[in-house]
């Protein structure tokens, strides 16, 4: 299985902090999915992660998510279709314009936290996400997590015209249903060793252990960790040497 290696970046409260956090990681990944202002970040955080990519040639993603920097886009909101379409569409043409800016190209999206759970288990909300990345005035992929309704989701995205990359995840837990355990369980984000581990199990195997010690198939594109991770950012460097290998 070949994997690239994606993480969130651009997500510091200050934008003075850019370049800290973000700069030891990307030169370790594939791919940067960069806040775009409404759960975190700001303009001078997104030319500053922007800069970072194109020292390091990194692939740049959009990561849109609620308007809710209060709560770091990890509450739920209630929005209609067309508010979420348009909601992304925003946050998505502001990383293509300012990556255009920097002779970028903006080349998938990948919806953050309370949205991205929404996403993968209501319908209409994924649909709306589809929606908007299907009526971006050029084509651009999106980002789903890899469970075990994949072919679902790819008959969905292919209706719609949609490509997508499916996603696995290096420092959090899963449930026996495949998505991910809510971050407000204990053991929900994994310490530096079982990072690690379930890295080296995704590569090897395909699948990942379950909170309930049950092995489920993963079949995945990219691998994210979480830059607001001490223990997966400190083992970076191990873990792009995994997948390299």
């Amino acid at each position: 299985m070949s994997l690239m290696l994606n993480a969130d970046l651009g997500e510091a409260i200050d934008s003075r902090l850019v370049g800290g956090t973000d700069e030891a990681i990307m030169p370790h990944i594939h791919q940067a999915s960069i806040a775009c202002g409404y759960h975190a970040g700001d303009h001078l955080m997104i030319q500053r992660t922007l800069n970072l990519a194109a020292r390091y040639g990194v692939m740049v993603g959009a990561h849109p998510g609620y308007p809710d920097p209060q709560g770091f886009g990890r509450r739920s909101m209630a929005c209609s279709r067309d508010e979420l379409v348009a909601l992304m569409h925003y946050q998505i043409s502001a990383l293509d314009g300012m990556s255009r800016s920097q002779n970028l190209s903006l080349a998938y999206v990948k919806p953050h936290g309370a949205l991205y759970n929404d996403m993968m288990t209501d319908q209409q909300i994924r649909h709306a996400v589809m929606l908007s990345v299907a009526g971006f005035y050029r084509p651009i992929r999106l980002v789903l997590q890899a469970t075990p309704d994949a072919g679902l989701h790819r008959r969905e995205a292919e209706a719609m015209g949609v490509m997508l990359w499916f996603e696995a995840f290096a420092d959090r837990r899963y449930a026996g249903n495949g998505l991910l355990v809510p971050r407000s369980e204990p053991g929900a984000v994994h310490d530096r060793e079982a990072t690690l581990a379930q890295v080296e199990q995704i590569k090897r195997h395909g699948s990942v252990t379950t909170l309930d010690g049950g092995a489920l198939p993963v079949t995945a594109d990219t691998l994210c960790i979480h830059g607001d991770n001490p223990e997966s950012v400190a083992v970076i460097r191990e873990i792009r040497a995994l997948l390299d290998q």
